[in-house]
């Protein structure tokens, strides 16, 4: 391994170089099949996916320059050169300075690596790439191709190894929904809550998370991604509480209600109804079934018992490698209708069916799931009931 200043090639890298040229192959084989010489890839995920690159710094540009033939080239900011060292194989970096564009600075090396003339996609639905960046590269560079849809396809069959990874990250939020419902309790706020869930978490193993727990508790809960803002939790309360937890950015996702004293008839109800509609889903699942199946049987469940109108929307969505702003990966995948995606072996999904009347309560229940060669495992341990406190 080459050391620089220090910094070991590759030393902090969540897999092996040769996992990485593997990957690269297959998306290279992608990007030839759409008659695509050289992607700029510049969504943090598929970054990460590819390279093993990570950072939180990824607010400032960044792009993996990959040729169908020829070493890759990543395009970086000099503070994170050193990050990169550390995370990847890569031996190519292309370093700009804060006060250079980054645009003209990506140019200038398509230019130098003689790949201007060549097909050059962009992955042009991504959360991460500016309009403004967008539209000066397509100055710059004229018809580009939009390659979004090349490598997430890959992301979403999960590896044996990317597997592992999610089971610790789900072991992870075990350990922190144990602790967020230890302390529910009459008098204490959701502060203390999410910060016993959080550090739980993150004492088992986890690192930052995509995004932040949705707990919330009283009427707060029946407003669908409420978080918490220190309400004091009262007696008779509803709680609502979802968290994620990462390891080598591969996340694992769990939800769960809980109630303070005894819950109205409805909420008993609903929350059966989401206990029997989350079966329903997993029991969906096997090689070979849509993507909407889980969701169609979900939906049959919620349906029969007249929930209809309590329950608008999809019910679950793949789960993997994720950055800031979202936990999931339901970009890539989601369980809904009308998804005609086959469900292989390897992939994992993140399956949250959820009742609320709104502006009183939620109800819900969820797993993590990877699709196996017969059917599911289910990844997380904490029982599903309703915690009544």
């Amino acid at each position: 391994m080459q050391q620089h200043n220090n910094v070991i090639q590759g030393s902090e890298s969540a897999f092996s170089a040769g996992e990485y040229s593997q990957r690269i192959q297959r998306a290279r084989e992608r990007l030839n099949a759409a008659g695509v010489e050289v992607m700029i890839v510049t969504g943090p995920e598929n970054i990460f996916w590819l390279t093993g690159q990570q950072t939180p710094g990824y607010y400032t540009f960044q792009a993996l320059l990959l040729p169908v033939e020829g070493e890759p080239v990543f395009v970086i900011r000099q503070l994170e050169y050193f990050n990169f060292i550390a995370n990847t194989f890569i031996s190519d970096a292309a370093i700009y300075q804060d006060g250079d564009n980054p645009v003209e600075f990506l140019v200038g090396k398509l230019q130098q690596q003689g790949w201007l003339n060549k097909r050059i996609g962009l992955d042009k639905r991504g959360w991460f790439l500016p309009v403004a960046v967008y539209e000066a590269l397509q100055s710059k560079l004229g018809n580009i191709a939009d390659t979004a849809g090349v490598i997430e396809p890959l992301r979403a069959v999960k590896s044996a190894a990317e597997v592992e990874k999610i089971a610790s990250a789900a072991r992870y939020v075990d350990a922190g929904m144990r602790a967020g419902m230890a302390a529910i309790r009459s008098g204490a706020d959701e502060n203390a809550l999410v910060s016993a869930m959080m550090g739980a978490a993150i004492a088992a193993g986890s690192e930052y998370v995509g995004m932040e727990p949705l707990v919330s508790s009283g009427p707060r809960s029946g407003v669908p991604h409420g978080t918490w803002r220190r309400r004091v939790m009262q007696d008779n309360d509803p709680v609502f509480l979802e968290m994620a937890a990462a390891h080598d950015r591969y996340h694992a996702a769990l939800m769960r209600s809980a109630w303070l004293g005894r819950p109205p008839a409805v909420a008993i109800e609903m929350e059966k109804v989401c206990q029997e509609a989350l079966q329903a889903a997993l029991d969906a699942i096997r090689p070979g079934a849509t993507c909407e199946a889980p969701h169609l049987a979900c939906q049959q469940v919620i349906d029969r018992a007249g929930f209809t109108d309590n329950f608008k929307k999809r019910t679950g969505y793949s789960i993997g490698v994720s950055f800031a702003p979202d936990w999931g990966e339901g970009g890539i995948l989601s369980l809904y209708s009308g998804v005609t995606t086959e469900l292989q072996p390897g992939m994992t999904f993140h399956i949250p069916p959820a009742l609320r009347i709104y502006g009183e309560f939620t109800v819900g229940v969820s797993e993590t799931v990877v699709v196996t060669e017969t059917g599911y495992r289910q990844l997380g341990s904490l029982a599903r009931p309703l915690t009544l406190l």
